[in-house]
């Protein structure tokens, strides 16, 4: 196992909400969920970022000796990193030298599984590596290089970066096919009029878990950061007969960096295609106020701060009665105490999700023949029954149900719709 030294920084000047500690503990499960082992982790409090370390001098000294003292593999800072400073403290420490985005890379690359996700992953971490390309030429040198590939007077870094280029507008050609796709999918959900909510929050809040339990899928779930980075879509229906489509998706992160945001858009369409949005959040965690704005942060970045949103304070089981947050502040709205692991309350949350769609039921009184039972029990469990009336010849009933249940048995001669 490689070994990690993290060096997490807090800029005097730089505005947000997140404290130093909180900054250095995710730094650290970052770190664990890339499978690293953590030596030590070093606070450094800058007045002003430094343009050739960002750190001051002393310090960068200082890491460099605790690097060969314990021999690491790696120094992982918690703050972006130019590509001069990169270099410039990769040569002082002797050794890799690594910021947070690439390391959040680093993890994605490991999630991905799809074609699509494995694209965007590699669209992300070209357009990451593009502006640091100077004195980097022999990692990428797979990219490109050998007999025809350079002009006359190009120099290895320009063919680099001219084969860098190629490749992200490659990726941006084929990731189009898979998005041209995704929209026969979504047209093929709006002709049958389902429903779509998605599953949204902070990274390991439980929403795959949640998934599991409302759909009986089988999706990987463990404490480590971004376990879901390919989306995955599961039917579910409601108790009132009501078919909807559940979208999981990748998890949230502070300060998730805009590019990043910008290549897993095609991913997060099913953010922006939701009529509902289930917002989980993990009620356990010490930095929950912190995790629900992070997560409103992205979504007014995405454009879909208006959607309707059902927040889920999820791992209840994890809170004793005086292990309880204030949410008098910090932007809670009605939200469902739920437990994806116990299942505790999973019967509100549907109620609730439920609710958001009521609107959409077709209210409908029906006459259906004494021999058709069949029927009837099609609308007992695909419909809310309101009322049935068994006569001497017939049968009416009247019932709520979705669109889709209803265009299953719409063409049968046995039934007349009456209102």
């Amino acid at each position: 196992m490689e070994k990690a030294l993290l060096v997490s920084i807090e800029l005097k000047n730089e505005t947000g909400h997140w404290r130093i500690e909180d900054i250095s503990s995710e730094l650290e499960e970052l770190v664990f969920s890339a499978g690293l082992e953590v030596v030590d982790n070093i606070i450094c409090l800058c007045e002003r970022p430094s343009a050739r370390y960002l750190i001051g001098k002393g310090k960068v000294e200082e890491i460099g000796f605790i690097a060969g003292e314990e021999n690491v593999d790696a120094v992982i800072f918690s703050h972006d990193l130019s590509g001069t400073q990169q270099r410039n403290l990769e040569t002082a420490f002797g050794r890799k030298t690594i910021d947070r985005t690439q390391l959040i890379l680093d993890i994605f690359s490991r999630r991905a599984r799809s074609p699509e996700g494995k694209m965007q992953v590699e669209l992300a971490l070209l357009q990451y590596l593009l502006p640091r390309l100077k004195g980097k030429g022999v990692m990428l040198s797979d990219l490109g290089g050998g007999v025809g590939t350079r002009g006359p007077g190009e120099t290895k870094l320009e063919t680099d970066r001219r084969q860098v280029r190629k490749k992200i507008d490659k990726l941006k050609q084929d990731l189009q096919s898979f998005q041209q796709h995704r929209q026969t999918l979504k047209k093929r959900r709006k002709s049958n009029n389902l429903p779509l909510v998605a599953l949204v929050g902070y990274t390991s809040a439980g929403k795959s878990t949640l998934l599991n339990l409302l759909t009986s899928s089988n999706q990987d779930t463990s404490d480590k950061l971004f376990t879901t980075l390919d989306p995955v879509a599961k039917n579910f229906t409601l108790p009132d007969g009501q078919e909807i489509v559940i979208s999981d998706t990748v998890g949230f992160l502070h300060q998730l960096p805009h590019h990043l945001i910008e290549a897993f858009k095609a991913t997060l369409e099913e953010v922006l295609e939701a009529d509902l949005l289930i917002h989980v959040l993990d009620v356990s965690d010490p930095r929950l106020t912190e995790h629900n704005q992070a997560v409103r942060e992205v979504l007014e970045e995405l454009g879909v701060e208006e959607k309707s949103v059902l927040q889920v304070l999820n791992k209840i089981d994890r809170i004793d009665n005086q292990g309880w947050p204030d949410l008098s502040s910090g932007g809670f709205t009605d939200p469902v105490h739920f437990s994806a692991k116990t299942g505790e309350n999973l019967d509100l949350l549907v109620r609730r999700i439920a609710g958001y769609f009521s609107d959409r039921l077709l209210d409908l009184k029906l006459v259906i023949p004494n021999s058709r039972m069949d029927l009837v029990n099609y609308f007992y469990r695909n419909a809310k029954v309101k009322e049935i009336e068994y006569r001497p010849n017939d049968i009416q009933i009247r019932v709520g149900i979705g669109r889709v249940s209803f265009s299953r048995i719409q063409g049968d001669k046995d039934i007349a719709v009456i209102c």
